[in-house]
């Protein structure tokens, strides 16, 4: 575990285009995004959003007007890949979380003392901006021991003495919580507590697909959710398929009320909607 913790840098929204993530954010969070610029490198670009606390939050997508590299690496972020355009093409999601290596510890150092555990360290560029990002080589998310999904961080090391927030324009928007579900919650939490970053992210279990949830709070204090845990989607569907319980038919008279309410006891004839509620729930 490192002796520095680490900071949160930024969140990584992506999005089949730049104007799509735009409006996606600009729907959610009620305020247009500024600054930005293009990767070269890694023919991406992107738009901004200043957070509370110097933090900032990010819209990548492909950068079409990209000039061509004779041997192109893969994309950052899992741009690239097949399953990830398909997951885009519903509209922009929240993918992956950027945690910050502050000096004098060294993130190439640190990198080259422990390669199973980060990812190689890449030089990026983005106009008068540049800074180490650890990238895994096929352009995905880092994983240890297979699990990672966008749950664990890259790392970041910032070479100019600004950082990008510094020149946003101020929202008032602040990052309240960020909490990831994946399967395999306990490798998630075992690599964070060893990079040190344990406080930044709240690791839950699921039994779904690894899902990435952020919660902001708004300058009027309402609060926003970014990203949808499987545990929210499958408690929103039990509760629409659960059985509604029938309104008991008024007895015609007083001796027959008596002898609806005998036989109506648990003791004797049990409640046909209960049995049911009871099957659902052994499910």
């Amino acid at each position: 575990m490192t002796a520095h913790p680490l900071e949160l840098d930024h969140l990584v929204i992506a999005a089949r285009t730049l104007e799509e993530g735009e409006r996606f954010i600009a729907a959610k969070l009620g305020i247009e995004m500024t600054g930005g610029g293009a990767h070269p490198l890694m023919r991406t670009h992107n738009r901004l959003l200043n957070l509370w606390g110097g933090t900032y939050l990010e819209v990548i997508a492909v950068d079409p007007d990209a000039a061509a590299i004779e041997t192109p690496r893969p994309r950052l972020f899992a741009l690239d890949d097949p399953a990830q355009r398909k997951r885009l093409e519903t509209g922009p999601q929240l993918v992956h979380w950027v945690t910050r290596v502050n000096r004098p510890k060294l993130l190439t150092r640190w990198q080259a003392q422990y390669p199973e555990r980060i990812p190689a360290v890449v030089p990026m560029t983005r106009g008068a901006y540049t800074w180490d990002l650890t990238v895994p080589a096929d352009g995905t998310f880092p994983s240890w021991q297979g699990a990672g999904d966008g749950l664990l961080p890259s790392l970041i090391q910032w070479d100019t003495p600004q950082h990008p927030s510094v020149s946003l324009p101020e929202t008032g928007i602040a990052l309240k919580s960020l909490t990831g579900f994946h399967p395999r919650a306990h490798l998630i939490s075992e690599q964070l507590a060893w990079l040190g970053a344990s406080h930044l992210m709240q690791v839950e279990v699921t039994e779904g697909t690894p899902v990435l949830v952020a919660e902001f709070e708004l300058p009027d204090g309402s609060i926003v959710m970014l990203g949808e845990s499987a545990e929210s989607i499958e408690a929103a569907k039990q509760a629409e398929a659960a059985p509604v319980k029938p309104a008991r038919k008024r007895a015609r008279s007083k001796k027959t009320e008596d002898a609806t309410d005998a036989a109506d006891t648990p003791e004797n004839t049990p409640d046909p909607a209960q049995d049911e509620t009871q099957r659902e729930d052994a499910r």
